[in-house]
C-alpha cells in the first residue's frame, strides 16, 4: 500500500461527501460480565510446545452488538475467528468488549476505560468513533489504537494510531455479477424486458464508501446484463431497520426487480421477498431470512487484519498505520450462493471473476466500462484534507482505471456515473 496524504476527489460535491464506514445506532457502555475474557489456564504452555504462550489484552468498542446480524455481528465473527487462529500460534487474546457505544462522548469514555483496564490494543469499529479515540490516544502512547474504516492516522502525528479497511468494492462487484446474471436470465426467458432490468439500492449515506460500493455493484451487474440501470435511495442512517425496509419497498414499488444494500439490517432482504423480487446483501448471509429472494452477500473478514495487528503487538513489533487488502489476502469474501434461485452458471462465473480480481487482470473501476455525462473518465484530480491541490502524481485515474483505496485505505470514489440515478442525497 503506497503511503500518501489523505485524498478526496475534486468532483461535484466531493468535498462534502467525505469518507464513511458502516455502523449505526447508539446506546450504553456495557462490558459483558465474564463473557469476553480468555479462558482460565490460558497462560500455560500448550502440551508438547517449547514456546511460552503469550496473552494480549485487546479492547473492542462496538457501535452495536452481536444481535444486529449485520455490521457488529460481522466484527464478532472476526473476533471469534482470530481468537482460534492465534491460539494455534500460542497467542491467547483476553477480549474486553464494549457494546452499543454511541458516536459521542461515551466512545471517549470507553477508550479511557479500556486503556485503564490494561488493554494493549484498542479497536474502534465505527467511522464516527475516530474523533473520540483521538482525544484519548495521546494520553496512552504505549497502547495501540485502531479506527476501522477511518483515515486520520495519516495526519494526526501520533505513532500509536492506525486505520484499517478492506476492498469491499471487490465483493460488491461480484455480488453485482450474480445479480446481473439473474436479471439477464429473466430477460432471456421472457420474464422481463431488457428495460425492466432495474436495480434498487438502499444506501446509508451519500459518502465515498457507499458510492464506491454501489458503483462497483452496478458495474458487476452491467458486465453480464448490458441493459441494467440502478436507482439509489439513501436513508441517512447506518442502522435503521424500519427506514431500510421502507426504502427497499419504495424501490420495489418503483419497478426495481433486484434490491441490494449498504446498510446494517436484514429488512431490505425481507422487503424484497415480500415484493416478489430478488436481493443481494451485505455483512451477513441473508438467505435464512429471505430464502426465496436473497442470492448472495459479501462481507469483510476482519480476522485477517486482526490476526496481523494482534500478532504484531504480541511479538512487540510495529504494524502499518494504514492497512487495506481485499480478495488478494482473503479480507473480502462472499457468502454462500443461493443455488436454488441463482441463474445457471453463476457459481462458475463468480469463481472466474474472483480469480481475475485476485490476479489484477480485472480492474473494478476500469474507465472503459462506464461514462460520466457521456464521456470516459480520463482524469480525477485530488485534494488534501485542507482542500488544497496536491501534486499531479496524486491522480487517481491511471493505467486505464480509477484506483480506489490505492493512496489510502478508506475509499475516495465519489464519481456519479451514467446509468445510476440518485433519488435523494444523505449526509451525516
Amino acid at each position: 500500500m503506497k503511503k500518501r496524504k489523505l485524498l478526496s476527489l475534486l468532483l461535484a460535491g466531493a468535498m462534502a461527501l467525505s469518507l464513511a464506514a458502516c455502523g449505526g445506532g447508539g446506546g450504553t457502555t456495557q462490558t459483558p460480565a465474564g463473557g469476553e475474557t480468555t479462558p482460565a489456564g490460558s497462560e500455560t504452555t500448550p502440551a508438547g510446545s517449547e514456546t511460552e504462550t503469550k496473552t494480549v489484552k485487546v479492547g473492542l468498542i462496538c457501535i452495536g452488538d452481536e444481535n444486529d446480524q449485520g455490521y457488529t455481528y460481522n466484527f464478532i465473527r472476526g473476533k471469534e475467528a482470530v481468537t482460534e487462529k492465534l491460539a494455534a500460534k500460542g497467542i491467547n487474546i483476553d477480549w474486553q468488549v464494549k457494546w452499543n457505544i454511541g458516536e459521542d462522548s461515551s466512545c471517549e469514555e470507553a477508550n479511557i476505560e479500556l486503556a485503564e483496564e490494561g488493554c494493549q490494543l484498542i479497536i474502534n469499529n465505527s467511522f464516527g468513533f475516530e474523533p473520540f479515540m483521538l482525544k484519548v490516544a495521546p494520553d496512552y502512547p504505549e497502547i495501540e489504537f485502531i479506527a476501522c474504516t477511518n483515515q486520520a492516522s495519516w495526519t494526526d502525528d501520533l505513532e500509536n494510531t492506525h486505520n484499517a479497511f478492506a476492498n469491499i468494492y471487490e465483493g460488491r462487484y461480484l455480488a453485482g455479477v450474480a445479480a446481473g446474471m439473474k436479471m439477464q436470465e429473466m430477460i432471456d426467458n421472457g420474464d422481463i424486458t431488457a428495460e425492466q432490468a432495474v436495480i434498487g439500492y438502499v444506501g446509508a449515506y451519500s459518502f465515498a464508501e457507499v458510492i464506491s460500493g454501489f458503483t462497483a455493484y452496478y458495474l458487476g451487474a452491467k458486465s453480464v446484463c448490458p441493459s441494467v440501470t440502478m436507482k439509489v435511495q439513501f436513508v441517512g442512517s447506518w442502522s435503521d431497520a424500519t427506514e431500510e425496509g421502507n426504502a427497499a419497498q419504495a424501490l420495489c414499488d418503483a419497478g426495481c426487480i433486484m434490491i441490494s444494500q449498504h446498510s446494517d439490517n436484514t429488512t431490505p432482504a425481507t422487503a424484497a421477498q415480500n415484493a416478489g423480487v430478488f436481493h443481494t446483501g451485505y455483512n451477513n448471509d441473508m438467505i435464512s431470512v429471505a430464502p426465496e429472494s436473497s442470492l448472495i452477500s459479501t462481507r469483510i473478514d476482519w480476522s485477517v487484519y486482526f490476526e496481523y495487528a494482534i500478532e504484531a503487538v504480541a511479538n512487540g513489533e510495529s504494524f502499518d498505520q494504514d492497512w487495506c487488502h481485499g480478495m488478494d489476502e482473503g479480507a473480502v469474501v462472499m457468502t454462500e450462493l443461493n443455488e436454488d434461485i441463482a441463474a445457471e452458471g453463476t457459481a462458475e462465473k463468480l469463481a472466474e471473476v474472483e480469480e481475475q480480481i485476485r490476479s489484477g487482470a480485472l480492474q473494478v473501476f476500469d474507465t472503459s466500462t462506464f461514462t460520466v455525462d457521456g464521456a470516459e473518465l480520463t482524469t480525477c484530480f485530488a485534494l488534501d484534507t485542507d482542500g488544497d491541490f496536491v501534486a499531479d502524481s496524486e491522480e487517481a485515474v491511471f493505467d486505464g482505471a480509477f484506483h480506489e483505496s490505492y493512496f489510502q485505505s478508506a475509499p475516495y470514489f465519489t464519481v456519479e456515473i451514467d446509468g445510476i440515478e440518485w433519488l435523494n442525497s444523505a449526509f451525516g
